[in-house]
């Protein structure tokens, strides 16, 4: 049982994007809630859930790969 190097490395990009959507969605969320009075509150609300929900999905597909990297499943030749 081998680590399969290219599923790390898809793996860590991932978690970069994951990491970079676990900023920006509540930097979106906070900015669309402290302007509830002008006219883009509601587009930059829902950039900002959509962003969130993107964060999540993205998390566990991380941890997906990262465990299929680790430990061997579903190898494919």
């Amino acid at each position: 049982m081998r680590t399969n190097k290219e599923l790390l490395v898809k793996g860590l990009k991932f978690l970069g994007y994951t990491v970079g959507t676990m900023f920006l969605a509540p930097v979106a969320l906070f900015q669309a809630f402290k302007n509830q009075e002008h006219p883009f509150y509601i587009p930059v609300l829902i950039v900002g859930l959509i962003l969130a929900i993107v964060a999540i999905g993205l998390g566990f597909y991380s941890i997906k790969i990262f465990m299929d990297a680790i430990f061997g499943g579903d190898e494919k030749n």
